[in-house]
């Protein structure tokens, strides 16, 4: 089965542990290391033969914009991750409409393609944010990435499929929920970012061969750039839980990912929510 391989392309100082901590007003003034770490993916994926999903911020797209086009020229779909990584439920639904606009031109002026797809920052699309799907299927989204169907102290909409399904009767818009796992009565985190890179690789190959062989569907997985960079910065003053999050066990992710590519069969989101429709 083949599954749904994404890339969240925002920098170490834009991410959701560091949004109390670091002011928007500074990130200009910031080392950007966004592109060489993307590079790097890129290199790996094309040493796998993969292509995947680029969910890229604008405030990114209007900085680097040769690397957008090198995403494009390499075979990979870029999607919209909004302007600057603010969350959907810090937004009224005018502020979101206005984002949703503000990061479709930065991207598509930046890589000279369509864009079709959308992932809420923070998977922040749950219950406090109704109408966000409404939005998507208005401005002519194809598909959302963008629920988190668990229980999490920053994000998550538990009541919440936790496979591709379309959240409006009268769109064709389709959610993928990135991917859970069933254990003990609880649903679990098991489609990437943090719990990838600090649980044992077997966990999350567990995960994705259980939701391909046992319950019939492709798995949604994603990572960030800044997750194979041990040597980016490190924010002293962020909360304690936040650094752990953040910096734990960077060095061994490109590996990971690297066993990741090379055990499973991954593509772009679009195709997958083709193959889904």
């Amino acid at each position: 089965m083949r599954n749904a391989l994404s890339v969240d392309v925002e920098d170490w100082f834009q991410v959701g542990a560091f949004e109390g901590t670091i002011d928007r007003s500074d990130w200009p003034r910031l080392e950007q290391r966004v592109e060489r770490n993307t590079n790097a993916v890129l290199a790996q994926f094309a040493r796998a033969g993969v292509t995947a999903t680029f969910f890229t911020l604008g405030w990114v797209a209007e900085r680097h914009p040769a690397l957008l086009r090198r995403i494009v020229a390499s075979g990979h779909e870029v999607a919209s991750h909004g302007v600057a990584h603010r969350r959907v439920s810090a937004m009224d639904r005018a502020t979101f409409r206005a984002d949703l606009a503000d990061s479709r031109k930065a991207i598509e002026d930046a890589a000279g393609v369509a864009v079709t797809g959308y992932r809420a920052p923070s998977f922040s699309i749950d219950a406090r944010t109704p109408w966000a799907h409404a939005e998507l299927a208005e401005a002519g989204y194809a598909y959302s990435s963008s629920v988190a169907p668990i229980v999490h102290d920053h994000y998550g909409w538990p009541e919440a499929p936790r496979f591709p399904y379309r959240p409006l009767p009268d769109s064709a818009l389709v959610e993928l929920p990135v991917t859970t796992a069933r254990i003990a009565g609880r649903t679990l985190a098991a489609g990437g970012g943090g719990f990838f890179r600090v649980l044992p690789y077997q966990v999350s190959a567990w995960a994705i061969r259980r939701t391909n062989a046992a319950e019939g569907q492709p798995a949604f997985f994603y990572f960030h750039p800044w997750e194979v960079d041990p040597g980016q910065p490190h924010v002293a003053g962020a909360p304690l839980r936040s650094r752990l999050r953040h910096y734990s066990r960077l060095r061994t992710m490109a590996g990971k990912i690297d066993r990741l590519l090379h055990d499973f069969e991954w593509g772009r989101y679009d195709a997958v929510a083709a193959a889904w429709r």
